[in-house]
């Protein structure tokens, strides 16, 4: 019997080792199969802990955080397959201590407020030049000091000169000339030259009134206004040309303010301007953009913007500190997404916002690339990115985009 048995197994010994085989996986399945999905469970229920202030603190239990004392609250997860894998999920407790904020955005028509700051100048259309016409003298001076109000035709100084001595005489004896025909040329020749010298004719008919030649002559002034420079002395003695004072009027004054080349844009020949000076506190003036400069300051970057003024109270003074604000409408950005700057991690080149899940019950934030226009108080305008009516988080953005960080997701340090 024993023989038989013996020869069989050596005759189906294959067959034999695929049942032992088969036995010893069944068996296996029996024991390690049940604490295998025990462990798997107790797995997946093992929470992990971490510092909502400080996202690189782990752990698996509840307690404190070792760097700031506050609780450990549990990291968000998920079981939802429609969140994006780079998507950041907070718990409640953790987006409120992170402070997190957040503001659905809409599509508006803006503004933009640009702060200014200049000095109020003379008006240099206004200013003349008080030049002398002749050699000579300054005998009398009726101008003596920066800031004297002279009125145009008013005798500003007396001048001593022996060529207006001369042509006088020559006047003088043209009205007694025998021959008609050639006095009434030599009287004319004589006028002109006094004319050219700047006599007035009132000066001249007083010389062929009474035939008398004088060597003075009476300098008037060739306008209204404030000097604003003297550059002569009486007794000085005098060439045909030289400046003797300068005169401004001041009842009409610019404003000259430096603006930025990034706020050029924004800045157009007839935008009103109100502004106020630290001297005048309390009061408000306005003007309107008359000129823009040209060319921008190479080492300031600033260009040049000016504002007639009417000063006819006489309120306003020369070099003055101004401060201006002009409201630039945006017409170019109309129906455009405003967000806070607060919302924009920014590089130089490209700029990133987090945008809440709306879907999700934690609450739940994605990295998204904005395109963005212009800053506008405090704000920037987006030109893409964005779609009106999602909710995007305007506070604690740092604190997001370290825990994306921390947590191997697409982040903006990182991305």
């Amino acid at each position: 019997m024993i023989g038989i048995i013996k020869q069989w197994i050596n005759k189906h010994r294959a067959i034999l080792y695929v049942l032992v085989l088969f036995a010893g996986i069944f068996t296996g399945y029996l024991i390690f199969a049940p604490s295998g999905r025990k462990d798997k469970t107790e797995q997946s229920d093992k929470r992990i802990y971490t510092c909502s202030m400080h996202p690189q603190i782990r752990q698996e239990k509840e307690g404190k955080c070792p760097l700031c004392g506050m609780d450990l609250t549990p990291l968000g997860q998920t079981s939802n397959n429609n969140v994006d894998e780079n998507a950041v999920m907070l718990t409640d407790e953790a987006a409120a201590l992170a402070n997190i904020e957040t503001m659905v955005v809409w599509e508006e028509d803006g503004e933009k407020s640009l702060t200014l700051y200049g000095n109020i100048d003379v008006n240099q259309r206004s200013v003349q030049i008080q030049t002398a016409y002749v050699n000579g003298r300054i005998e009398k001076l009726n101008i003596t000091a920066v800031g004297d109000r002279v009125t145009r035709g008013q005798t500003v100084a007396t001048i001593y000169s022996p060529e207006v001595y001369t042509a006088t005489q020559e006047l003088v004896s043209a009205l007694e000339y025998p021959d008609e025909r050639q006095r009434e040329m030599m009287i004319r020749a004589a006028k002109e030259k006094l004319l050219l010298w700047n006599l007035t004719p009132a000066q001249i008919d007083n010389i062929i009134a009474t035939k008398k030649a004088t060597p003075f002559v009476e300098l008037k002034a060739n306008t209204s206004g404030v000097v604003v420079e003297k550059n002569v002395n009486q007794g000085d003695y005098i060439s045909q040309g030289k400046a003797l004072f300068k005169v401004a009027d001041l009842s009409n004054l610019w404003l000259v303010l430096k603006a930025y080349e990034k706020d050029l844009p924004f800045l157009k020949v007839g935008q009103t301007v109100n502004f106020s000076c630290e001297a005048l506190q309390g009061k408000e003036f306005k003007g309107r953009i008359s000129y823009i400069d040209a060319f921008v300051d190479a080492k300031k970057r600033t260009a040049d913007v000016r504002v007639e003024l009417s000063n006819g109270k006489g309120e306003l003074k020369p070099n003055m500190y101004v401060t201006a604000n002009v409201i630039a409408d945006l017409k170019d950005y109309k129906g455009k997404i405003i967000i806070p700057k607060s919302a924009v991690l920014w590089s130089g080149k490209k700029s990133v916002v987090y945008v809440k899940d709306a879907e999700q019950e934690q609450p739940t934030f994605a990295m998204r690339e904005v395109e963005l226009g212009p800053a506008i108080n405090g704000a920037y305008i987006v030109l893409s990115g964005l779609n009106e009516g999602e909710e995007l988080v305007t506070n604690g953005v740092f604190q997001i985009d370290a825990t994306a960080q921390l947590e191997g997701k697409r982040s903006f340090s990182n991305r």
